[in-house]
């Protein structure tokens, strides 16, 4: 089976940015990987996620997802969106509307186009809400309002939206950087168990290393818009990770300096 996701040089300079958000990233991350990619803020984390969700354009060098060449100018076509999910750090939900609707939103783009116009939504579609909602543990939240709901809810309903979506890739930015310890790791066990039950791969950014590297199998430290290691997470030591911050706090002393 091929790589789920295959990167060979991958650039791109923010509009306006003097460095580059990613300088010469290759990495290949293969079916049923849980990778977290690790690193300061400005490291290209986010970035690169955006990129292979086909969100973000104008970058060079070469990317594939699920077997399919990304186009740097185009987003990808639409029968292939719901195979990637995405969970965003701010939630990204409809804030005024149910649990059940915005879980249901995740389904769009498994729909026709008619039905999906409409929000026709089928038994199979409820059915599958349904599911992922027990299986976030708030399957009893479905006709609360979402603005009614705690910020460890909320990550639950973004978690359930994007596996409504049936994606055989999910990544996700940052998804517990606003909840305590104990809610962070309750939110990442939900992530990778659900993904590893579905047979779908996973990759997640982080800035809290001891967290992550318990969910992981593989580690991927990132400075600087460059890949700095890539390894098991069983192969990771304290002092190369530490060495990813120390990095940036010395190039933030040293423009303080400058300026």
């Amino acid at each position: 089976m091929s790589s789920v996701v295959e990167l060979d040089n991958l650039g791109f300079v923010h509009p306006g940015a003097e460095l580059p958000a990613l300088n010469g990233v290759s990495l290949a991350v293969e079916p049923g990987e849980a990778v977290v990619l690790l690193g300061p803020s400005g490291a290209g984390k986010t970035t690169l996620l955006a990129i292979l969700d086909g969100r973000l354009q104008g970058w060079t060098g070469c990317a594939a997802v699920l077997g399919r060449r990304l186009v740097p100018d185009a987003p990808p076509p639409v029968a292939a969106r719901p195979d990637t999910g995405f969970i965003f750090q701010e939630f990204a939900l409809v804030e005024r509307s149910s649990v059940l609707r915005n879980v249901l939103n995740g389904r769009l783009g498994r729909m026709s186009g008619v039905a999906a116009f409409f929000s026709r939504h089928s038994e199979h579609d409820l059915d599958v809400a349904h599911q992922v909602l027990t299986d976030c543990g708030i399957g009893e939240l479905a006709h609360r309002r979402v603005d009614s709901l705690s910020g460890g809810q909320r990550q639950r309903v973004a978690i359930a939206r994007c596996l409504a979506q049936e994606p055989r890739l999910i990544l996700a930015d940052e998804p517990v950087s606003n909840l305590d310890p104990a809610r962070a790791g309750e939110i990442l066990t939900l992530i990778t168990s659900a993904a590893a039950k579905r047979g779908a791969t996973t990759v997640f950014s982080s800035h809290q290393p001891e967290l992550a590297l318990r969910f992981a199998s593989r580690v991927v430290g990132m400075t600087g818009g460059r890949v700095a290691f890539d390894h098991s997470v069983g192969n990771s030591s304290d002092e190369e990770i530490g060495a990813l911050y120390q990095d940036a706090i010395k190039g933030a002393a040293g423009l303080r300096l400058v300026q």
